[in-house]
């Protein structure tokens, strides 16, 4: 809300009802993920209601307080220097989001870079050893990187190239090619993380990974486990960030069509643009490491 009377640039935000409604929501979310994985304050395993209303309440708190900013820049509270600030937030937060995946990175070439060294080391253990004799692991089929990976891997490029479309529209005042371009990035995102979920199923039901799959299973090692785990939370999180992604481009494009943005003023599709070129790059790394350098089959 405006303050008028205000003389100097920077914003003072009215008292606010969604940070503390945030931070109770994430801690009732993550009890809620306790008690569906082991079971807490009576509630058995598998009761997964809490963990449910947690993200409910969490979801209903991003889309208040975001409407909020948005009310906030209507009312011309957000100055130049309001905006610089807002700019290095979002910077950060990006560069959060790369330290979180860097640490992924950094198990999967621990293990592919340095696996000879484990299993020559004759102070371990014969199992030991033998898991880490081979890359990738027994128990591992590896995915055609040349197949649906390639096919996102050509979707996430294309849509980086939209996106800058529609950018580039919206600083010129063409509104239709800014819709028209967000509008295709929207698009190709959910083709995206249609793909991957094809992916993923094509590797559950062909056993690509049997060993992570079946854990109990004759001749399982712990690499396998090792292989499994990097692979999906690597890929499974970007494909977290690229439903985030597209969700946060979906709303740009809602906020296009209501003539929200203008050539001078439009840094929520800016930080969306940012956000989602950050998305493209993170997966170019996951093709050429994960799938295509590191991802040979025996």
């Amino acid at each position: 809300m405006a303050h008028h009377g205000v003389k100097h640039d920077y914003h003072i935000i009215n008292p606010s009802p969604w940070p503390l409604m945030g931070s109770a929501s994430a801690v009732v979310w993550a009890l809620g993920m306790v008690v569906g994985m082991r079971g807490l304050f009576g509630i058995a395993k598998g009761e997964w209601w809490l963990m449910l209303t947690g993200l409910a309440l969490i979801i209903l708190t991003m889309v208040f307080w975001w409407r909020d900013v948005i009310k906030e820049s209507k009312a011309g509270d957000h100055t130049p220097v309001v905006q610089i600030g807002l700019r290095y937030g979002m910077i950060m937060f990006i560069a959060s989001e790369v330290m979180f995946f860097v640490s992924f990175f950094w198990i999967f070439f621990e293990m592919s870079l340095f696996h000879g060294q484990r299993s020559g080391d004759m102070s371990a253990l014969e199992e030991v050893r033998a898991a880490w004799s081979t890359w990738p692991p027994e128990g591992v089929e590896t995915l055609d990187a040349w197949h649906l990976p390639l096919v996102n891997t050509l979707l996430l490029l294309t849509s980086g190239t939209t996106v800058t479309w529609a950018h580039h529209a919206l600083q010129q005042g063409d509104r239709k090619g800014a819709i028209q371009g967000l509008l295709l990035t929207v698009i190709l995102g959910a083709l995206f993380t249609l793909v991957q979920g094809f992916e993923y199923m094509e590797v559950l039901h062909e056993h690509n990974f049997h060993f992570f799959l079946f854990p109990d299973a004759e001749g399982a090692t712990g690499a396998a486990n090792l292989y499994g785990s990097a692979f999906f939370m690597a890929t499974g999180f970007h494909g977290f960030h690229v439903l985030i992604g597209t969700i946060f481009l979906i709303v740009c494009l809602l906020r296009a069509i209501n003539g929200d943005f203008t050539p001078k003023k439009h840094f929520g599709f800016e930080a969306a643009a940012w956000y989602w070129h950050f998305v493209d790059v993170v997966w170019l790394f996951l093709f050429a490491f994960i799938y295509v350098i590191f991802g040979g089959s025996h």
